[in-house]
């Protein structure tokens, strides 16, 4: 045989050895997404209301894309992009995270966290407040640091995470209540932010219809809305604070990868994210025990989220990114299984062999 002959043998060979790879690999690959979204199908008929799930492996770029790229209701994940924003603004040098803000009465709310009860003028440093925020969802927290920031430069910011596609506005918790509410009777936007929490302070239904009604001093009569369901149903139509789960995976995987924020940053949002706990909770329940996740929770009335990373450290080289929400369910238990259900089936998909359960 000639060399050229040899050679171009050798060439065939080699050719044929790498398709064949690439082939097993396409296999392998289209064998994990699809069997995944057979189990998230199951898990989506199963469950009242719909489902949306995106996951994304950062070693080799696959994804998975169930009903991810609509936009959907964040919730209190939102705070993620608010600790983003505020970080990169200290790099700027536009903000330090050592400044003081101090509580003002307009910046109080119901939900998590105990900041809305402190006197007014109580101080806190930025870095304070982002620790609060992330760690304990803390909504007045959230609202002190929007106005820091300013909604403007947060909506910019927002914007350079997660595209304009399906993107509307993010907003202060405040307005939130106040949107809700508004859908109830108009003259609820001008409730004081101290009102707003006495009226949260009833049960998310008809007597927090009560309440409200109480409140403004009007007849149920004058109500453009007979129920909180109804209410909040006209304002997630609205689509303030939702984005496609795929753009919110995109800021995930741009922020892991250190792309959005320096690594001393990088380490500080981790560990507010809790990377060195487990706390068996939604998605987190269903996954090993011996996976890191960071992760951040929103809950708002039939409406339920939970975002993450299973897997971040290291340079996030076997990183896998995870959004998931859901809607027209019970927010806390019913949402709390389909999220740990979607956990075990990414750990018998992608995960197994790294301890999982």
């Amino acid at each position: 045989m000639t060399p050229p002959a040899l050679w171009l043998r050798t060439l065939c060979l080699a050719l044929s050895l790498t398709t064949a790879s690439l082939a097993a690999h396409a296999q392998k690959s289209a064998a994990w997404s699809d069997t995944l979204r057979q189990q998230i199908e199951r898990i989506d008929k199963a469950t009242p209301g719909q489902l949306g799930v995106y996951i994304k492996r950062l070693d080799n770029g696959e994804t998975l894309n169930f009903q991810a790229d609509r936009p959907w209701y964040l919730g209190s994940t939102t705070k993620l992009p608010i600790a983003l924003a505020v970080l990169q603004q200290a790099e700027a040098g536009k903000l330090s995270l050592e400044q003081k803000v101090t509580l003002q009465e307009t910046d109080k709310v119901d939900g998590s966290g105990n900041v809305v009860w402190q006197k007014n003028g109580t101080t806190y440093t930025v870095e304070a407040l982002l620790k609060r925020m992330l760690m304990e969802s803390d909504n007045t927290a959230a609202n002190l640091l929007i106005r820091t920031l300013g909604e403007d430069t947060l909506n910019q910011r927002a914007r350079e995470y997660m595209g304009t596609k399906g993107f509307n506005r993010l907003t202060t918790f405040t307005a939130v209540r106040r949107d809700v509410y508004g859908e109830l009777h108009p003259k609820a936007r001008e409730l004081t932010n101290i009102q707003l929490v006495q009226v949260a302070a009833q049960p998310n239904g008809p007597k927090r219809v009560d309440a409200l009604v109480r409140t403004l001093s009007v007849p149920k009569s004058e109500l453009r809305a007979k129920t909180m369901d109804e209410a909040y149903t006209r304002y997630y139509a609205r689509q303030f604070n939702s984005a496609p789960l795929s753009a919110y995976g995109n800021m995930l995987e741009q922020m892991v990868t250190g792309k959005l924020v320096t690594p001393q940053h990088l380490q500080r949002l981790l560990v507010d994210l809790k990377f060195e706990t487990y706390d068996a909770y939604r998605l987190e329940a269903g996954l090993p025990r011996t996976a890191r996740f960071i992760h951040k929770t929103g809950t708002q009335l039939n409406r339920a989220c939970h975002m993450g990373v299973i897997n971040p450290q290291d340079g996030a080289r076997a990183a896998i990114v995870v959004a998931t929400c859901a809607e027209e369910l019970d927010e806390h238990g019913e949402a709390g299984r389909a999220f740990e259900q979607i956990g075990r089936a990414i750990t018998q998909t992608l995960l197994a062999g790294a301890g999982g359960k």
